[in-house]
């Protein structure tokens, strides 16, 4: 097996790649979820929507879960070396 240096866009999209599938995971309807990716001149925003029965499954008791999605998320995106931010949209 050979590793490459993969482009800085494919990067951040299995950043939203793991996003997605991290709610799908969470959720009563994974079909329903949605990932959109918001490059700015800093920081990429990784939009996530749900539907809205799911939306207390991904946001948790006391945003706990939401923390800890956005917290793995920076982790992962600590060592792309890029500022990614997770916003979920009602």
């Amino acid at each position: 097996m050979s590793y490459e240096a993969r482009p800085e866009k494919q990067k951040l999209s299995e950043l939203s790649k793991m996003i997605e599938t991290i709610a799908q995971m969470l959720v009563d309807f994974p079909d329903k979820v949605q990932v959109n990716e918001v490059e700015g001149e800093n920081t990429t925003v990784i939009e996530l929507k749900v539907a809205k029965e799911d939306l207390g499954k991904i946001i948790g008791k006391q945003g706990r879960t939401a923390k800890a999605v956005r917290t793995v998320l920076n982790g992962a995106s600590t060592k792309l070396r890029k500022r990614t931010v997770l916003e979920i949209i009602e």
